[in-house]
């Protein structure tokens, strides 16, 4: 076999804004803490690590449950792991279909035997309460209902705790995908009555891509004791994960070391920051994206009042063609923005302000930056209009902002 041509040692990657809809930009400490040398994953220095990176979830997650971890894989191998182990062949589960992600919970929940209810909405608006509770209704012993807390595919924020209290109702589990949503808007895991949540590390919790933190409540932890059948996945096994992470300690697969020390780090600034303050950050950038998007003459699609902060989806005007758009902006200012999925193809940009990425220099960054590439397109933004809106807000911000030295979140800064 012919040896191929050795390529360069060094890689040369560009330095590029992410403001899509993950991953995010990853602070210099979260790198730092990747880069440290690799140890077992049995080592007892390693198992410390492990100890403080489920007490930072805890608190990230807002919960006293016991059974916390991050799932070894992306937030797809959460929402895989949290179905999975919950949903035995013939089992009914309802699943709230608002975007891509719903989608995706629908098509596991049938690989795994479940017997599929969908509860649809259409892509940019919230599930209805009201039809959730037709569906329960109609399906009385249905083992769980599923939904996704902050849509990714079309920047939907749904509202959790109405469902909760239907879930309860009706005696089934909730479980609940907060994939972009963790870290950057409240969960409260214990508060809400969320009994089964997983994420990912690559948006609002700002490290790489790799690791799905999950936690489980009491009662679906007794859902899981009471199965018929083994788990359908070995490798997302949670009651054999739990006997590596728990205080067994027991071998079940080569954790990613090092990634968990990066999702410690990036726990770790979490914390620092403070969940309150970070919530703030992602507010106060997201109002002054939004407000910038509409001074240029651009219209949001997620429906008002049900946005996520952080994840801005925007209608691509008549005229303008979205991928030239997004080539304009990667090309000329290295910022990647998203398009959209599915049915909003080539209709929709998604631009994220998650994490690390939610920061003030970047918002007016891409506001100028998608004023000059619409320019090119022939649409006509009104020169400045963008940051002039997204100005006044954070004015308005800091005029209400705690005097210096008082506690309090710092407007749109970190």
């Amino acid at each position: 076999m012919t040896l191929p041509p050795v390529p360069p040692t060094d890689l040369n990657l560009p330095q590029r804004t992410l403001l899509g809809p993950g991953p995010s930009n990853v602070h210099p400490r979260v790198l730092r803490a990747m880069s440290l040398p690799c140890i077992g994953h049995l080592d007892p220095a390693f198992l410390e690590v492990m100890n403080g990176t489920i007490d930072l979830l805890r608190y990230v997650f807002q919960t006293e449950n016991r059974l916390v971890m991050p799932v070894s894989g992306t937030g797809s191998a959460g929402m895989e792991a949290a179905l999975v182990n919950f949903i035995e062949p013939g089992d009914t589960v309802i699943v709230g279909v608002s975007g891509l992600f719903g989608e995706r919970m629908a098509d596991i929940v049938g690989r795994a035997g479940g017997r599929l209810v969908r509860v649809d909405a259409p892509w940019g608006e919230p599930l209805d309460p009201d039809e959730v509770a037709t569906a329960l209704a109609a399906h009385p012993g249905a083992k769980a209902l599923t939904v996704v807390h902050a849509e990714t595919s079309t920047g939907v924020l749904q509202p959790l705790e109405p469902l909760a209290r239907l879930a309860r109702e009706h005696g089934c589990l909730f479980i609940v995908d907060t994939v972009t949503s963790l870290a950057g808007v409240p969960v409260k895991v214990d508060e809400w009555g969320l009994d089964v949540v997983y994420s990912g590390t690559q948006k609002c919790l700002s490290c790489p891509p790799g690791l799905a933190p999950l936690t489980a409540g009491e009662r679906a932890v007794e859902v899981l004791k009471a199965r018929k059948t083994k788990v359908q996945s070995w490798y997302l096994d949670l009651p054999m994960l739990v006997s590596y992470w728990g205080t067994e300690r027991f071998y079940h697969h080569t954790a990613p070391v090092n990634m968990v020390f990066a999702l410690y780090e990036a726990l770790r600034l979490i914390a620092e920051e403070g969940l309150e303050a970070r919530f703030a950050r992602h507010r106060v950038n997201g109002e002054a994206l939004l407000a910038g998007v509409r001074a240029m003459g651009l219209e949001p699609f997620a429906r008002e009042g049900y946005r996520v902060p952080m994840l801005l989806s925007v209608k691509v005007p008549d005229g303008v063609n979205d991928l030239e758009v997004r080539k304009d902006l990667l090309g000329r200012a290295n910022v990647e923005i998203g398009g959209g999925l599915g049915p909003t193809k080539g209709r929709i940009w998604r631009i994220g302000l998650l994490g690390h990425s939610a920061q003030r220099e970047n918002v007016l960054l891409v506001l100028a930056a998608l004023e000059a590439a619409l320019g090119r397109q022939g649409f006509k933004a009104g020169p400045g209009a963008g940051l002039a809106a997204a100005e006044a807000v954070y004015r308005a911000e800091m005029a209400t902002a705690p005097p210096a030295g008082a506690s309090g979140p710092k407007a749109g800064g970190r």
